[in-house]
């Protein structure tokens, strides 16, 4: 019965191990067709690691033979500085604008042939220094220029100014700090003396001491109070070393040519960085930074990411100002409010922008009357008839409040 009994458990059974050898069996074909594909691109990815390699090793053989300028420079430095005065030979400072290329190739490699040649700039050196022949060199016409670089960037380096964005004006308000100081020691020393020690004989002079140490201490309160909000004097540094110096001041490029929106908008506006690269595609070194400050443009460029520069004029939020309004219409030019900016390195804040500055300058500014917009004002009968002489922007209610704030 149990041998009948078993049978029948294993015709039940059956099916199920039919199905499961089936799968067993299709998972491990699927498993080796994956790993003979594995295996073939391995294959190939190692080929052409070899095939990299060889090339690798091919154009390191090509190169290995290229001496480092530094090294080269070893042997020009037993005779010569860059920069730093006569020694055995002349200063190789801006020397590469002298000769071309191409005399430096020929005069490096065998000076005394040049000299009997009768070069005319090799036979001045040579009776200049005492008829002392510069030693021949065997570097190839590509390590001659690798050198020649060299030699032009340290003397480059050498006209690099590291101070050249500070500026020789501080706008920022002077601190009454020693001021407060004074203030509370002349309350507090006669409270003392009143209090505790009794040292001066008439209690008045404690009294007149604390008054006036209360009088001081109002002026530099009063004085700090108002420039809270205010930032005269900001001078923050920017993500790129950009100098206006360099820009406005040497190059005479047109603030116009940069804040493009102080024409048309409310904002003089930040210049796109693919402006700069109209100058900046050609120029890549700068004086005074070198490759660095340039290639922060290109990087920016390439990763479609801004230029994150730091806003130095900030009003309040409550504030309307248009510089469209005053540098179209109102003919008033950029150094009115930014100040000298063609002589700044890093831009400075000149003005405090508070509503009395703004005010005064309305009250003296005279309104370009010439302009379509005031055609139907009233008062041009007055100026035409000579009862005024000149219109301001405080007359044509430019000092209103809803003027700059609704």
């Amino acid at each position: 019965m149990n041998f009948l009994y078993m049978i029948l458990k294993l015709k039940k059974i059956l099916p199920n191990i039919k199905f499961i050898s089936f799968l067993f069996i299709f998972i491990f074909a699927i498993t080796t067709l994956i790993n003979a594909n594995l295996n073939k691109n391995l294959t190939s990815k190692t080929d052409s690691l070899k095939t990299d390699t060889v090339k690798k090793d091919t154009l390191s053989k090509k190169t290995v033979n290229l001496r480092s300028p530094q090294e080269m420079f070893l042997s020009c430095a037993r005779c010569h500085s860059i920069g730093k005065g006569k020694l055995v030979g002349p200063d190789l400072f801006d020397v590469i604008s002298r000769h071309d290329s191409a005399w430096f190739a020929n005069f490096i490699r065998s000076s005394d042939s040049m000299v009997k040649a009768g070069d005319t700039s090799a036979l001045r050196l040579y009776l200049a220094y005492e008829k002392l022949p510069m030693p021949n060199h065997d570097f190839s016409p590509e390590e001659i220029q690798v050198l020649l670089n060299y030699i032009e960037l340290e003397g480059k380096k050498l006209k690099a100014n590291p101070n050249f964005l500070d500026n020789t004006v501080n706008y920022a308000p002077r601190s009454n700090s020693w001021l407060f100081i004074l203030s509370i020691l002349l309350i507090l020393l006669p409270l003392f003396d009143l209090i505790f020690s009794n040292f001066l004989k008439y209690k008045i002079i404690n009294v007149l001491l604390i008054l006036v140490g209360l009088a001081i201490c109002g002026k530099v309160l009063g004085e700090e109070a108002k420039y809270l909000g205010r930032s005269l004097g900001y001078e923050p540094d920017q993500p790129i070393k950009f100098s206006h110096r360099v820009h406005a001041g040497e190059n005479k490029i047109n603030c116009i040519y940069c804040h493009t929106g102080a024409i048309d908008s409310r904002y003089a506006s930040i210049p796109a960085t693919t402006l700069c690269l109209n100058c900046h595609n050609v120029i890549r070194y700068g004086t005074n930074t070198g490759e660095g400050e340039i290639d922060k443009i290109h990087q920016a460029v390439d990763s479609g990411k801004s230029i994150q520069w730091v806003k130095v004029y900030n009003l309040p939020d409550h504030v309307f100002f248009s510089h469209a309004q005053h540098v179209k219409d109102g003919k008033i030019n950029c150094d009115k409010c930014h100040g000298d900016v063609a002589n700044m390195g890093r831009i400075q804040q000149v003005t405090d922008l508070s509503m009395g500055w703004c005010m005064n300058c309305h009250k003296e500014t005279e309104v370009q009357f010439d302009n379509k917009y005031y055609t139907n004002y009233k008062l041009q009968e007055d100026l035409k008839s000579g009862k005024i002489s000149k219109v301001t922007v405080e007359d044509i209610g430019g000092n209103n409040c809803q003027k700059c704030h609704y």
